[in-house]
């Protein structure tokens, strides 16, 4: 119920199926836990020790066979905290190295739920006027976490920078919350020149969707992105002329 999340946060596979049991269990030897999470007793041994080390797990010392109990699940909210205060006391340093070599010419491919997410925090540190071409308000993909379209609205705002939208005609009818809550100048595109792909510029980015749906960007989508100066200024001006062609 619980491993895949564990293995997430970064548990292995083993040791997530054996935190799990436990949790279930109370407190249990080597022999039970291996019959119950399904790991090889050899195995239970090393992850279990992996385990106490992380401090998520314990031993209960016994004549025969000891017993181990699962750690409250609050010890790993507590982990995860302490990862994130040492990355935070780290990413300005970080931040400051990567950008002494910026890219500046570059072709490559996003894949999936992560490459969605690198996308967005691109828009978001760029921070750029951005043109958005036959949007479908990928924004509101059920798995897309509200901090993003956020914190892309705040870097912009900050900045004092403007993004405009020409929307999907579908996106009328079936995403109406896409242009009351993205705000920005916009328009739409006429009916018949509906498609399944999105083009946004932003600066010396061109990024590509294809086979995306009205607000939902799927599981296993693609993102093609191009950054070069000249590329990006060339649909700029493609994208002001459709804009101004239409009232």
């Amino acid at each position: 119920m619980y491993a895949e999340t564990l293995e997430n946060i970064g548990l292995s596979p083993n040791e997530a199926k054996i935190y799990e049991t436990l949790l279930a269990s109370g407190e249990i030897g080597v022999s039970e836990i291996s019959l119950k999470s399904n790991v090889h007793r050899r195995n239970v041994y090393d992850a279990l020790n992996r385990l106490i080390e992380k401090g998520v797990v314990f031993r209960i010392f016994q004549k025969n066979e000891h017993q181990f109990r699962a750690v409250t699940p609050d010890k790993l909210a507590e982990i995860l905290a302490e990862k994130q205060q040492s990355l935070d006391r780290i990413l300005p340093g970080m931040r400051k190295l990567y950008e002494t070599k910026p890219i500046e010419e570059a072709a490559f491919i996003y894949k999936g739920k992560e490459g969605y997410k690198n996308y967005l925090r691109d828009m978001a540190r760029v921070a750029e006027d951005t043109y958005f071409l036959g949007a479908k308000g990928l924004w509101f993909t059920p798995w897309v976490e509200k901090h993003y379209l956020l914190d892309f609205q705040d870097a912009m705002h900050r900045k004092k920078k403007k993004y405009y939208t020409l929307y999907d005609p579908r996106v009328k009818e079936k995403l109406p919350d896409a242009v009351k809550n993205v705000k920005g100048e916009y328009k739409f595109l006429p009916t018949k020149y509906a498609t399944p792909g999105v083009t946004d510029v932003f600066g010396d980015y061109v990024v590509t969707f294809t086979s995306v749906d009205i607000g939902n960007f799927g599981e296993d989508g693609k993102i093609f992105v191009m950054i070069h100066p000249e590329l990006a200024e060339t649909y700029r001006t493609w994208f002001r002329l459709i804009w101004d062609l239409l009232k």
